[in-house]
């Protein structure tokens, strides 16, 4: 995720988030400012099935949904949490687990870096650290000071549409960028940094840690080593086979798609074997569409997986390796979420235009296994977008309930869509976030985090920056073709 355009916006977002950024709770009071009709008509959208409709501008100037559609502002960076310690900024992946039949829990990612203390769980400071029960903190910067990268856990009853509690679940990491849910209830929270120790830092960064759901307090922070060492984005996991999928972002869209085959599919820190995709017999293939294309959207191709070694990666040269050895480029690997029997994950900037991709893997019968070989897993661009109104840089991914893929943008320019994709590759707009940008409407805050209750009745998603998780509900039976 572009760190320039999150520059430009910190100053407002620390300023909103920490100052006040609460009235946009209570109607009728100091309600911010609302773009103007010519600043939304200047970015317009197109959907390529009529979905649930046009967008509806927003009064309040925070989030555009189609008519039907409502949302409730869930929580908000710098309100107190459960636990006394300060609702973080920087809001980013997030999974949503059932709790009993009214209350869902949303484990949420902090993309928080070392410079970020004044905008953490500590406040300004760190002033509020010593809350920290011993022994619960991954690492600190070389003067001692607390990394204050992580996650937020949030309990929120469906039914009374309230947040009953939240609190600080894991700390002491580094720019925790997306994750995935585990089928066994935890979330994986992951380092999009490959930041050595010896270099601000007292330890390695780069990893995956797991924080379950049931957990009322911060998780122990163990590293997955296993799960190597690189820029890692997001992670989902098969629940037939228990293999853990992992993009990377590498920033330049160099990247790879990784699986881990565990030994103990319910103990990933048990270890196992990390694997690179390669496409199967075309060792020189390129799937970013970059320089030529390809393949168009809809194509399949049989794919190959690559054993990896060193993959503590400690000269940032894993990637590298793995290419050398046959595995495919990917461009800049983001969200990722298994559907029914397949998964899907977001290229931000690939395809001809640069405007981003969308990979459906579908695994064999055999993945991981001996059989695997003559019965080979498959992949397909199933979707490359021509036209940046449609869909531009897509990020944070989740599947409905009813089966379509829901697709955050996060665009270096522009309004930050939700977008939804069909199962026949057909995509739509959702959502927009209305809300002016450190006074840029042409660089508001990306969306991040679309996750769905288990019932299928709310949505959640987060606005970056300032920072806010929002409940989404409406008419979701109404979709229209």
């Amino acid at each position: 995720m572009p760190a320039s355009r999150r520059q430009l916006l910190s100053a407002t977002a620390a300023g909103l988030a920490f100052g006040g950024f609460a009235r946009l709770a209570r109607a009728g009071e100091d309600d911010p400012p609302v773009m103007s009709a010519a600043q939304i008509e200047a970015d317009p959208y197109t959907s390529e099935v009529r979905g649930y409709g046009p967008l509806r501008r927003d009064p309040k100037g925070l989030f555009d949904l189609p008519a039907g559609f409502s949302y409730t502002i869930v929580s908000q960076a710098g309100q107190t949490m459960s636990d006394g310690l300060i609702v973080p900024q920087k809001m980013d992946g997030m999974g949503c687990f059932a709790l009993d039949k009214d209350r869902v829990v949303l484990v949420r990612n902090h993309e928080l870096k070392s410079i970020d203390q004044d905008i953490s769980a500590f406040g300004p400071g760190a002033a509020l650290s010593h809350k920290l029960a011993a022994g619960k903190l991954f690492d600190t910067t070389d003067d001692g000071r607390p990394l204050v990268g992580g996650t937020t856990s949030l309990i929120y009853d469906l039914k009374k549409r309230t947040l009953e509690a939240q609190h600080l679940s894991l700390v002491g990491t580094v720019t925790n960028c997306c994750g995935g849910r585990t089928p066994w209830g935890s979330w994986l929270s992951c380092e999009e940094t490959v930041q050595s120790k010896d270099v601000g830092v007292k330890a390695d960064h780069g990893w995956v840690f797991e924080v379950p759901s049931s957990l009322r307090g911060v998780a122990d922070p163990v590293p997955l080593k296993g799960l190597g060492r690189f820029r890692h984005e997001a992670a989902c996991v098969d629940p037939r086979t228990g293999v853990v999928y992992l993009t990377e972002d590498s920033g330049d869209g160099f990247g790879l798609f990784y699986r881990f085959l565990p030994n103990d599919r319910t103990k990933l820190a048990a270890g196992g074997r990390l694997q690179a995709l390669g496409i199967a017999k075309q060792p020189t293939a390129d799937p970013r569409n970059w320089d030529e294309v390809y393949w168009h959207t809809g194509d399949w191709r049989d794919v190959t997986w690559i054993d990896l070694d060193g993959t503590d990666n400690p000269y940032e040269d894993l990637r590298y390796r793995g290419h050398a050895q046959g595995a495919a480029w990917f461009a800049r690997g983001e969200g990722i979420f298994f559907g029914d029997g397949e998964l899907y994950f977001a290229c931000t900037n690939g395809g001809a235009g640069k405007l981003g991709q969308i990979m459906r893997y579908r695994p064999s019968a055999d993945e991981g296994q001996a059989g695997e070989a003559d019965k080979p897993g498959r992949l397909q661009l199933f979707v490359e977008p021509t036209d940046q109104k449609v869909m531009e840089m897509c990020d944070n991914i989740t599947v409905s309930p009813w089966g379509h893929l829901f697709v955050c943008e996060d665009k270096i320019g522009g309004i930050n869509y939700l977008r939804a994709v069909t199962p026949q590759g057909r995509t739509y707009t959702i959502a927009r976030n209305a809300m002016p940008g450190g006074g840029d409407v042409a660089a508001n805050s990306e969306l991040a985090g679309v996750c769905f209750s288990p019932d299928g009745t709310t949505m959640f998603v987060n606005i970056y920056e300032p920072g806010m998780t929002l409940a989404v509900t409406g008419p979701w039976s109404r979709f229209a073709a």
